[in-house]
């Protein structure tokens, strides 16, 4: 999916330099996990948009607030920068201003925030938001006060109150929980779609290729959600495939740069350079370095037959 084609992304320097006056329907957050909630919101900016002849827009941030004060021991996401944008996109979007969250940023007042970017950079005509929603130095800023500025600046604030499902707030951190615990049913029932990562396909090392089990790669840049060796379905351009995949570190051969790693059943093509999407369908174990390779082959060999057996089992598919 061509992000340039269908819906723009811009940064701060583009809203500073543009000349284009095309008033916008506006939303602001993290949307990590773009869940059934996010995509409430985001329909709702989508109709407003389309009633008022305006660009349906979504502000985030880049690295997420939350790990930008506290690193490492941020939340892992749900959603990679590249599968967000793609969800965005479906969801009908405009365009997607991505901010750099840094310092400057993170001590802009509510009412500089509003006036540079909402006001000056995006004529802002209405700004949809959660119920949860703060933003500016310290989330000063609430639902009441970016009301009061709309009314100051002359766009229209409207708050939706927390999705529900069998009265139970949908959030990301919950989807997260379930995930890390590789319960995909009920991340599913809350995210609206099967849980999956994508990404290009890279060169790596070839120690999959040297062990007899030839993987295809994806560098994951930032930490996810799931974590170790799972039933996976693979989704190619024209062809769908099962596979049994592992991502982490990779800690028996010294690993350091996360990889989602995907060993597809009876599978020989060159796939290098082609976009992949994963999805997540059983957690088999959890990642653990070996003493050495043959130990390491013969937990592969044991990977690849639990993850076939349950394939054959669930995925109604032969061979």
């Amino acid at each position: 999916m061509d992000l340039k084609q269908s819906m723009r992304l811009l940064r701060f320097a583009d809203i500073k330099q543009t000349t284009n006056t095309a008033p916008s329907i506006v939303t602001i957050g993290n949307f990590d996990g773009i869940h059934l909630g996010h995509q409430y919101i985001l329909q709702k900016v989508s109709t407003f948009a389309k009633a008022q002849k305006a660009k349906s827009t979504v502000i985030c941030f880049e690295p997420q607030p939350k790990e930008f004060f506290m690193g490492e021991n941020a939340p892992a996401r749900i959603t990679p920068f590249r599968d967000k944008m793609l969800n965005f996109q479906k969801a009908g979007i405009d365009q997607v201003l991505c901010l750099s969250f840094n310092q400057k940023l993170a001590t802009l007042t509510p009412d500089a925030f509003v006036q540079k970017i909402l006001v000056d950079g995006l004529h802002a005509k209405h700004v949809v938001i959660g119920d949860d929603f703060r933003f500016g130095f310290q989330r000063q800023g609430d639902y009441q006060y970016l009301k009061k500025l709309g009314q100051q600046y002359g766009f229209d604030v409207s708050s939706t109150s927390s999705y529900l499902q069998e009265n139970t707030r949908i959030s990301s951190s919950i989807i997260r929980t379930y995930l890390q615990h590789g319960e995909f049913d009920r991340a599913f029932a809350l995210l609206g779609r099967r849980y999956s990562l994508s990404g290009r396909i890279h060169h790596g090392n070839k120690n999959g290729q040297k062990l007899g089990f030839p993987t295809i790669n994806i560098p994951m840049p930032t930490k996810v959600a799931v974590s170790g060796v799972y039933a996976v379905k693979v989704h190619l351009k024209h062809k769908v495939c099962y596979g049994v995949a592992n991502i982490g570190i990779r800690p028996t051969v010294c690993g350091k740069m996360r990889l989602l790693e995907t060993y597809i059943f009876d599978f020989n093509h060159d796939l290098y350079g082609q976009y992949v999407t994963i999805e997540f369908l059983k957690f088999i174990r959890a990642e653990k370095k070996f003493t050495d390779f043959d130990a390491l082959v013969t937990q592969i060999q044991s990977d690849k037959e639990i993850a076939k057996s349950w394939i054959q089992k669930n995925m109604i598919i032969k061979g």
